[in-house]
């Protein structure tokens, strides 16, 4: 197996953990160890939130299992062909409203932090996620009988990374292995003095 090695050429030092993370699509096909979806549950438990309110919440699916069998329906054509081969399925659930109905407006932004945790360490203890939202939130919403307020944003694909020449040639297998690229810090940061 060829391992891609895809580290972040920064123009700032950043952490290890977060250079050498990126979001790839070949995944060994077995299940994500316990005690690493366990470590990244945590991670994620631990991430900040607005008033302590932590209005996050996951349907975890291991490979081999009704529930991952059932996230899996509910993903794009597209998504499904690469995602079905991982260790596990996350979907990232915000909780929006409160007990007694009202909006909680940082919600998903709350959410996204605890995906972050949960990705960084599940990174830094050998496993890789990749975040997608090319799914049915109704679809997902429906299997798992969720109630107002319970709203799937994002699903995960986490595992061990697997090799990319078991992907289709073309695009899946050419974005594999190209160079990482983003925007500069000029086009991001609006004012800074």
């Amino acid at each position: 197996m060829s391992i891609v090695t895809r580290t972040a050429q920064t123009d700032a030092p950043i952490l290890d953990v977060l250079a050498d993370r990126w979001s790839p699509r070949a995944f060994v096909s077995e299940p994500v160890a316990e005690s690493k979806m366990a470590s990244a549950l945590e991670a994620a438990r631990w991430s900040p939130s607005a008033n302590n309110v932590q209005p996050w919440r996951f349907i975890v699916g291991t490979k081999g299992t009704a529930t991952f069998d059932t996230i899996a329906e509910q993903l794009v054509a597209f998504n499904r062909g690469w995602a079905a081969q991982a260790g596990a399925l996350i979907v990232a659930v915000a909780e929006t409203l409160d007990d007694e109905g009202n909006e909680r407006p940082w919600a998903i932004y709350d959410l996204g932090q605890a995906m972050a945790h949960l990705s960084i360490q599940a990174h830094s203890d050998g496993l890789f996620a990749h975040q997608m939202a090319g799914f049915s939130a109704d679809g997902i919403r429906e299997a798992f009988s969720l109630p107002d307020g319970l709203v799937p944003f994002t699903v995960t694909a986490l595992g061990e990374l697997g090799d990319p020449e078991l992907l289709p040639e073309g695009m899946l297998r050419d974005r594999e292995t190209a160079p990482r690229e983003r925007r500069p810090i000029a086009d991001l940061v609006i004012v800074q003095e």
